[in-house]
C-alpha cells in the first residue's frame, strides 16, 4: 500500500520523532510511506491532487486534526488521524477549528490517541465518534551504550558531579513555549533545591517560541543561575545549575523506540536530530 503521512515535521520536537517512528513502523510491515510536513501545504486541494497523481496513494494518515489532518478533507481515499494534545489542550477552545476538528473526525477511518484521557477527553469536546477512537499507548525501549557518559553529562549541563550517585535528576523534555509552563518548574525546583542541592531538574528541548524563550532566560538570570559549565557565585546562594544557553544531547545510539512497543527495534528517538538542553534548575 502506498500511504501519504501528513505531520507538521518542525525539526526537534516530539511531533517529528512520533512521525518518523510511525513512518518507519509501516514501512517495515512492507508499506510504502511518504512523509511530508503538513506546513508545505496551503490548502485541502494540493494535498487531494497529490494524492490523485500517477501512480495514486491509497490511504492517508495524519497527526494533529487541525493542524495537518484539515488538509485531507477533499482526498477520495481513506484515511486516519492520530490526535495530537495541542488538539485537545488548546484548539477545541477556539470554535472554528473544533468545527473543522469535527468534520475530520466525521471523515475520518479511524482515529489514535495515545492515552484513556486523551480519548476521554476528545469524546468530551467533539461530537460523539468514540466507536472511531482507538487508544495505542506509545512506546519507548532504551539501551545501554558505551557512548554516553552520565557523568560527562551532568559535567555539560553545569551540575556538579561530586555526588552524581546521590543525585535526584528529573528530566522534563519539550519544547520552550508557553503552553507548556516550564517556568512553573524552574520556580518550584529552584526552590526545592535550596531545601535539597541534590534534587536536580533539566529541562530539554528546542526554542519554539523565542518570545517565551527570551522571558524565561530573564527569569534564570534574575535568579542568578550559572550558565553550563560556569560556577555558581555568590549571588546563587542555593547552589542552583541552569542550562540557560543551550547544550545539545545526540539522542543517536542511546535512545530508541517503536510504535506502542510492537514497531521495529533500533529506530532511534529524534531519529538522529539533537535536542537542546534550553533550561534546567536544579
Amino acid at each position: 500500500m502506498k500511504l501519504l503521512f501528513l505531520a507538521c515535521l518542525s525539526p526537534q520536537t516530539g511531533n517529528h520523532t512520533t512521525a518518523e517512528r510511525i513512518r518507519s513502523y509501516i514501512e517495515s510491515a512492507g508499506h510504502t510511506c511518504e512523509l511530508r510536513d503538513a506546513a508545505e501545504f496551503q490548502s485541502p486541494a494540493e494535498v487531494a491532487n497529490l494524492v490523485s497523481q500517477n501512480p495514486p496513494f491509497e490511504a492517508a494518515l495524519a497527526i494533529h486534526l487541525f493542524k495537518a489532518a484539515r488538509l485531507l478533507l477533499d482526498i477520495q481515499v481513506p484515511f486516519g488521524v492520530v490526535f495530537g494534545g495541542t488538539d485537545i489542550n488548546e484548539d477545541v477552545k477556539v470554535k472554528q477549528k473544533r468545527v473543522v476538528m469535527e468534520q475530520v473526525l466525521l471523515k475520518a477511518r479511524f482515529a489514535v490517541a495515545f492515552t484513556d484521557k486523551l480519548k476521554e477527553d476528545a469524546e468530551m469536546s467533539l461530537l460523539s465518534q468514540g466507536s472511531k477512537i482507538y487508544v495505542q499507548p506509545q512506546g519507548i525501549q532504551t539501551y545501554v551504550t558505551d557512548k554516553f557518559s552520565w557523568t560527562e553529562f551532568l559535567r555539560s549541563s553545569g551540575v556538579s558531579t561530586e555526588h552524581a550517585d546521590e543525585l535526584r535528576v528529573f528530566l522534563l523534555v519539550c519544547g520552550l513555549r508557553r503552553v507548556k509552563d516550564p517556568l512553573y518548574l524552574v520556580k518550584v525546583f529552584s526552590e526545592w533545591h535550596c531545601e535539597n542541592p541534590l534534587n536536580v531538574l533539566i529541562i530539554i528541548g528546542p526554542k519554539i517560541d523565542p518570545v517565551f524563550t527570551v522571558e524565561l532566560e530573564a527569569v534564570v538570570q534574575s535568579r542568578g543561575l550559572p550558565g553550563p559549565g560556569e560556577e555558581p557565585t555568590g549571588a546563587s546562594r542555593c547552589h542552583e545549575k541552569v542550562l540557560r544557553h543551550g547544550q545539545q544531547l545526540h539522542l543517536r545510539g542511546h535512545v530508541s523506540s517503536d510504535l506502542g512497543g510492537h514497531g521495529p527495534r533500533g529506530t532511534c528517538a529524534g531519529q538522529g536530530h539533537s535536542r537542546k538542553f534550553s533550561c534546567g534548575a536544579a
